[in-house]
């Protein structure tokens, strides 16, 4: 016998769940504490995308139980649910899923998911998969123990039965396996779902850890984000194997009925257009076609000016939600966002979506907080080779008031999160941990950037000046009521209030109040004056024991639990000034300091600021 029919003896084909089983770190099974995170990411992903396709506000529920050497890991949700055949083959079964083939946003993309997290608890306990799940308030749940058969990528069910469940519908997913667990502010579960509550404000996410202690990440709004919806691919994310794949199996029987119904941006007018520029037949049969006319084809594709992809195939945070998430996570002292246009790389359309919160709690030393996001996934590892880190790195932070010694990420007291969200992430592997670099992506995620970096640069030279001016007042404040009670005794006359000199001086707003009272009657004038060079528009508020009278102009007053607040809203130009009046009875009457509310409390002098 020759060797090659020895050799052909041996050869047989690699079934994908045995290529992943030897070949887990792919997958993002590579340490004992990611293995955790992995599984729970995969989780919540397929929770977050089954309640948000169902309308439904997301309540998730993970647990993380210690088993000896390794743990219990249980993930819950309220989604919609699965039907009952289908369980086998969404949790034991690789590459099978629902959006592989569909070109819109969604988390999952590749049908590997949480069927990963399966395999892998199998393969390090040897241990089943529970799976129960219930679609319905009228219908039972139903109860799987599931494990997937490497050897040829299917499911084998070890036990299936009813189960008593008191969700209305949702599903439960519990498996053991082999891992660590870590409490770390970044690299941990924790510091995963933290990072989804950034971007999924809508999400209500409970975490039970080992040791019992329990997180909650409240929602934040009950504004579902916009839904994406399915489009066709673009002629210019086209390439010749597939566009000759597509030309073999249409049922379309012409050429320019096929252009009109298979692409998007590729009305009749158009089809015609590439059929002239292809130089070929629009009336010709698609499966006719040969190798040299789908490449002429192809070529007439680049050629066209053509719109851009839809865009409804997207699903962006919003500037409104980012700034939402950012405040409900952290304590700063400012939040800046940037939403930029779409954009399409390949075909692909995709959009950038920039936060940068400064000050408050974050640390003031090391690198500033990185946070990347794509299709609203935290991106957790390899840091250092995705694409946003290097649009970070690529920027001149100096510029924008920010340290960066030695180039690479800046240093400062900044948190910066960057989400991508597109039709096809271009992963750098199947983990999902990292942004290739694709040049129309990074070039969009540096504009986003430095839109925030103008915003910071602003804030802080705001910031400064003010500073600068809270000084100049103090100083003022100690110098003056010197010379003035020198002046008084000199004089022998009262010493005057300073204020009104002081805002003048600073060119702040002045609030001066003035009390006359005659006839068992006290009538109070409030006199507002805008010494800067600058409109200003503010609320003024006066808090008194009393409901006052002749009050003009006519304030908004709210009952209070010891007293009433006198509210009105001025607008005044520089060097206008305005009075307000009302009365109160003589006896009785407690008053407390003005209040302006919506200017900084440097530019104002004679009242206490808020807001």
């Amino acid at each position: 016998m020759e060797i090659a029919e020895e050799l052909a003896k041996h050869q047989k084909a690699i079934s994908v769940a045995e290529f992943f089983e030897k070949n887990r770190q792919i997958l993002g099974f590579d340490s004992a504490p990611r293995s955790l995170i992995t599984t729970v990411k995969e989780a919540v992903d397929n929770s977050l995308d089954a309640c948000e396709e169902s309308d439904i506000l997301p309540d998730i529920f993970i647990q993380i139980q210690r088993r000896g050497e390794g743990f219990r890991v249980v993930a819950e949700d309220n989604g919609p649910g699965i039907v009952g055949s289908e369980v086998p083959r969404v949790f034991a079964k690789l590459l099978y899923g629902s959006r592989f083939h569909s070109l819109k946003q969604s988390r999952g993309q590749q049908g590997i998911g949480i069927s990963a997290g399966v395999l892998y608890s199998q393969l390090t306990t040897g241990r089943p998969t529970a799976v129960t799940t219930k679609i319905g308030p009228d219908h039972k749940a139903g109860r799987w123990e599931l494990m997937i058969n490497t050897a040829t990528n299917e499911p084998e069910i070890l036990k299936t039965e009813d189960a008593d469940w008191d969700r209305p519908h949702g599903t439960r997913v519990e498996l053991e396996m082999e891992g660590s667990y870590v409490r770390s502010r970044r690299q941990s579960i924790y510091g995963y779902l933290k990072n989804v509550a950034i971007v999924n404000p809508h999400a209500r996410i409970t975490l039970v850890e080992p040791d019992g202690n329990m997180e909650t990440f409240e929602r934040a709004t009950d504004k579902m984000p916009r839904s994406s919806y399915e489009i066709k691919p673009h002629p210019w994310g086209m390439e010749l194997g597939g566009l000759i794949k597509m030309l073999r199996y249409t049922d379309k029987k012409k050429l320019k009925s096929f252009l009109q119904g298979s692409f998007s941006s590729v009305g009749a007018i158009i089809s015609q257009e590439i059929c002239e520029r292809a130089e070929l037949d629009p009336e010709m049969v698609p499966q006719d076609i040969t190798h040299a006319e789908a490449t002429r084809l192809l070529f007439a594709f680049k050629e066209m000016r053509l719109k851009s992809p839809p865009t409804d195939c997207l699903s962006p945070i919003g500037e409104e939600l980012i700034r939402t998430g950012l405040e409900k996570e952290y304590r700063v002292d400012f939040i800046a966002t940037s939403l930029r246009s779409v954009s399409v790389y390949s075909g692909n359309p995709f959009q950038v979506e920039v936060g940068l919160a400064y000050g408050g709690e974050l640390k003031a030393d090391g690198k500033v907080d990185v946070l990347r996001f794509a299709n609203r996934v935290p991106l957790l590892y390899q840091q250092g080779g995705c694409a946003i880190t290097h649009a970070i790195e690529n920027i001149s932070w100096k510029t924008y008031s920010l340290s960066q010694p030695g180039g690479g990420v800046p240093v400062g007291q900044v948190a910066l999160l960057v989400h991508i969200a597109s039709t096809n992430i271009p992963f750098t592997s199947e983990s999902k941990d990292a942004v290739a670099d694709v040049p129309e992506i990074v070039a969009e995620v540096e504009l986003g950037l430095k839109e925030v970096g103008r915003k910071l640069r602003r804030y802080l030279s705001k910031k400064n000046a003010l500073s600068d001016r809270k000084e100049k007042e103090e100083i003022i404040r100690k110098l003056l009521p010197r010379i003035s009670k020198k002046l008084a005794e000199l004089l022998e006359r009262e010493e005057p209030d300073i204020n009104p000199v002081v805002a003048k001086i600073m060119g702040n707003l002045l609030v001066k109040r003035s009390i006359v009272s005659e006839n068992g009657e006290t009538f109070v004038t409030l006199e507002v004056a805008n010494y800067s060079d600058a409109a200003k528009a503010f609320k003024l508020h006066e808090t008194v024991s009393v409901e006052a009278t002749s009050i003009e102009p006519q304030a908004r007053v709210i009952a209070l639990g010891d007293g009433y607040d006198h509210l009105w809203k001025v607008s005044l130009r520089s060097g206008e000034q305005q009075k307000i009046k009302y009365s109160v009875p003589s006896e009785g009457v407690m008053f407390s300091e003005p209040v302006v509310e919506g200017i900084p409390s440097e530019l104002v002098s004679g009242a206490r600021v808020v807001g």
